[in-house]
């Protein structure tokens, strides 16, 4: 093995690592609250300079500012630090590219939320659970708790763990955070109400763009890590092709649809936002009613299908003989 497959190895594997044994410490300043910062200054200057009617173009520059910019800055720092010493710039890049993922963010949300249940702390669930959805909380019971945690873990495998790392694969660190900002993106301004529908439909369109290929990879990886579990892999795969079209977004409807498949539940049904009730479609099978253990289940999914990544990563990288970045 050369130095090139070497450091692009251990930079992977560093970054990965990092993730799982630290996450997102808060006293640690995250690049996506510098990214959200910038967002909103951007919105600011847009909505001063473009008329009302004009906005839906203008939207354009969201994604080209942000997306673009964050490559680019990433890009120039690791650079400068790679000429400073290269051993900098390869542990600020596993640091930066660990900033992206949100393995262990993930794992320890739905924990927090199953030992909630297992007390039989309804209350203490529900407001776990109102920190990682956007749907109202207080009034579920504990299936439908399971079911909001369960979607949740579920559809961030692809935003929080596989995109980014599929990036952070083909251009390192800095397509790693330019993803990362394209996600925020879509987090604070891709929604279809009225002071959004114009403004911030490229920025909606741009993620669904960028998790196109990972959503579908996703999925897969999901089929197989459910056959590593031993849990339903026939029924994780035939989900997805029955059911991951169904989801109203393009994207999230794969891991969804995988992960009902392969516990033998049914995910999708009625949410309320803001005091609207919105249905969301069935996805799988309700062979049996869910329960706190489900949460368990999705959550060594969500650990197995994040390893089986970055293995096949690492044998790309040295079968290629080197990450496509380096």
């Amino acid at each position: 093995m050369g130095g090139t497959e070497l450091t692009a190895i251990v930079v992977l594997a560093a970054a990965f690592i990092l993730d799982l044994l630290i996450g997102d410490p808060r006293w640690i300043p995250h690049p996506v609250i510098g990214m959200g910062k910038a967002i909103k200054s951007t919105e600011a200057w847009i909505r001063r300079s473009f008329r009302p009617d004009n906005l839906k173009k203008a939207g354009i520059l969201l994604p080209v500012f942000l997306v673009g910019g964050s490559f680019v800055i990433t890009w120039a720092v690791l650079k400068l630090l790679a000429w400073i010493h290269p051993w900098l710039g390869w542990v600020v890049e596993a640091v930066l590219i660990a900033t992206t993922i949100a393995v262990k963010g993930l794992k320890d949300a739905g924990l927090e939320i199953y030992r909630h249940l297992q007390k039989g702390d309804l209350p203490a669930a529900r407001t776990s659970l109102s920190m990682i959805v956007g749907r109202e909380t207080s009034h579920l019971d504990e299936p439908e708790i399971v079911r909001g945690t369960v979607e949740t873990v579920a559809e961030n495998i692809v935003d929080a763990v596989i995109s980014p790392l599929l990036y952070a694969l083909i251009g390192g660190a800095p397509l790693a955070m330019a993803y990362r900002a394209a996600n925020t993106l879509d987090s604070m301004v891709g929604y279809k109400n009225e002071k959004y529908k114009d403004l911030g439909w490229a920025s909606a369109r741009f993620d669904d763009l960028a998790n196109w290929i990972p959503a579908r990879l996703t999925g897969l990886l999901l089929t197989l890590s459910a056959w590593i579990l031993q849990l339903d892999y026939r029924s994780a795969l035939r989900m997805i092709q029955r059911d991951a079209k169904k989801h109203p977004s393009p994207n999230s409807g794969f891991p969804e649809s995988a992960v009902a498949g392969a516990l033998g539940i049914q995910l999708g049904g009625t949410n309320v936002y803001h005091g609207v009730a919105s249905f969301r479609a069935l996805m799988g099978d309700a062979s049996r009613p869910m329960e706190a253990h489900d949460i368990l289940l999705t959550g060594r999914l969500l650990l197995t299908v994040s390893v089986l990544f970055v293995v096949l990563a690492i044998l790309e990288i040295w079968g290629a003989g080197g990450a496509l970045w380096t």
